[in-house]
């Protein structure tokens, strides 16, 4: 599932938008983004939301997933099992996280797999139709296939800071579109 070279340049583009915030600036932007979520983002006591551990200038989701732990969901984290596909891992705060590849951590094998009912995706960059570019592995719309193959629609979060976000993205067959987008300026559905 190669990424094509139009979306290439949006990912670059997007990426180095994203690295030249400062340090300040993301910060206060992930606050707002965490105060955003915490309000829109309804979770029930056990519902499964997978969230992810920030890389390089990423957004930081780990205050967001708290704030939905304390509301009663259980957590998971990917977790690469190959080359081409992740599991969703159940991520206690205590766990022990083991490296991934990518600069990533995730719980180690011992951990239960769960199937999240709410994703927080990680992006590279969004449209204002609901597309994403990720960083190109494809690992993310596998996932959510093989979930939608077993009759598992989890609503899909889009991560991002708002400097991501593209005039369109040039969506392929397999790309999987998100519910919703949620980025330091609010939380935004798509039809």
């Amino acid at each position: 599932m190669p990424s094509s070279p139009q979306k290439a340049l949006l990912r670059n583009g997007r990426l180095a938008a994203r690295d030249a915030l400062s340090s300040k600036e993301r910060l206060e932007k992930n606050l707002s983004l965490t105060a955003y979520g915490l309000g829109a983002i309804a979770v029930s006591q056990g519902l499964v939301v997978s969230g992810f551990l920030p890389i390089r200038s990423e957004v930081d989701p780990k205050p967001l997933m708290a704030g939905l732990r304390q509301e009663g969901a259980r957590l998971c984290l990917p977790a690469i099992l190959d080359k081409t596909n992740i599991v969703f891992r159940e991520y206690l705060s205590d766990a022990d996280l083991i490296a991934m590849g990518f600069g990533t951590y995730g719980p180690a094998a011992y951990a239960p797999v769960l199937e999240p009912q709410i994703m927080l995706v990680p992006l590279s960059a969004f449209d204002a139709c609901g597309n994403r570019i990720g960083y190109g592995g494809g690992y993310y719309d596998r996932a959510i296939d093989k979930m939608h193959q077993k009759g598992l629609f989890p609503r899909l979060i889009g991560i991002a800071f708002d400097c991501q976000e593209v005039a369109s993205v040039p969506a392929e067959p397999h790309d999987i579109r998100l519910d919703a987008i949620l980025t330091e300026s609010g939380y935004r559905t798509f039809a």
